[in-house]
């Protein structure tokens, strides 16, 4: 691939099988001044993911290397490795960009499979393309937007949070969060005590732009309770504010 001079918003990995799919995607994105890859495949994919970070490459492999991935639209069904194994490796590898899945599969359980394995977003097919630039443009504005200025950690109680590592500990011990719910545990330990709509949480931590529903805050907050809470049920961190939303404590 030739370096090019246009100043690109960003670079769009598109992954599908489909390839009137991928061409009606890639015009969209390509109108809307992004530059778009495409895949066919998960083992293609994720070729190009390693092959776009800068760590650890010479000035000679930089200069030869595929422009950093700001931003990955993944098929499901797709060959050799597929979506959900591929963006559950994509998180183990410590990469965080967004990912936005498609998928002909709408239930509410795939849904929450592939939010849980690391996607930020989900758009089931059929779908517009107005409303997937849409998607795209709130996930990369989302992900440019500098960290608040604050303490490198935050604590209440028995909970640890650790801005520059991505880290949280509860009562001594390390648990693993998703970028989303590490973004509501910090939204929450910001303004303990603080009374959240859904409406709200789903505004400052999934953005203005997302189109879902509040279904996807009572998700993530079920799953934060099963990592911090002794016992679920009765939480003593998350709490639940009956007919408006939740508070930190």
């Amino acid at each position: 691939m030739q370096p090019s001079e246009t100043p690109y918003l960003a670079c769009i990995l598109v992954v599908d099988d489909e390839p009137l799919i991928l061409e009606s995607i890639t015009l969209a994105l390509t109108q809307e001044g992004y530059q778009v890859l495409t895949a066919e495949d998960g083992r293609r994919a994720l070729q190009l993911i390693q092959r776009s970070s800068r760590t650890s490459q010479s000035e000679s492999q930089i200069a030869s290397a595929i422009p950093t991935i700001d931003l990955l639209i993944l098929d499901l069904m797709i060959p050799y490795i597929g979506g959900l194994d591929l963006c559950r490796l994509i998180r183990q590898e410590g990469n965080t960009m967004p990912i936005l899945i498609l998928s002909a599969r709408g239930s509410e359980t795939d849904i929450v499979v592939g939010l849980e394995v690391g996607a930020d977003d989900y758009l089931t097919k059929p779908f517009g393309l107005r409303e997937l630039v849409a998607r795209c443009r709130a996930l990369l504005r989302r992900q440019s937007q500098p960290s608040a200025q604050a303490s490198p950690v935050l604590q209440f109680q028995d909970v640890v949070l650790y801005l520059q590592e991505f880290r949280v500990t509860v009562r001594g011990e390390e648990i693993s969060l998703s970028p989303k719910e590490f973004s509501l545990l910090e939204l929450f330990m910001r303004t303990p005590r603080r009374v959240f709509a859904r409406e709200e949480l789903l505004e400052r931590v999934w953005g203005i732009s997302y189109l879902g529903d509040s279904k996807t805050v009572d998700v993530h907050i079920r799953w934060l309770r099963e990592k911090l809470e002794i016992d679920p049920s009765s939480p003593q961190y998350i709490i639940t504010v009956r007919g408006f939303g939740y508070r930190f404590g």
